[in-house]
């Protein structure tokens, strides 16, 4: 079991819905808890199915320089790029974002 946050911006109130059984929503879209991989990579399944427009990034504990792992999904300006090793975060211009 590993520490798992998701954050959600203009989703379905039915995946909110479905974020709130597995995880404690801490504040207004989002999500922390202490799950399995495999809890986890079912929350992943059931958010690709249902963000609609919205956008969300998780992210989780693991064993990795940095101490933790993310993906998002949705259109949003941060995005994840690869440098040395690590997952950073670069921010695409305003022109860019869908």
């Amino acid at each position: 079991m590993s520490l798992c946050m998701v954050v959600t911006e203009a989703v379905p109130a039915r995946l909110r819905g479905r974020l709130a059984v597995f995880l404690v929503e801490v504040r207004a879209g989002v999500y922390v808890g202490n799950v399995s991989r495999r809890v986890r990579d079912k929350l992943w399944e059931y958010i690709c199915a249902d963000y609609g427009d919205g956008n969300i990034v998780i992210a989780w504990a693991t064993n990795t320089e940095s101490g933790f792992d993310f993906q998002t999904l949705g259109s949003n300006r941060r995005v994840p790029v690869e440098f040395d090793g690590l997952r950073l975060v670069s921010f695409l211009p305003l022109k860019q974002v869908d």
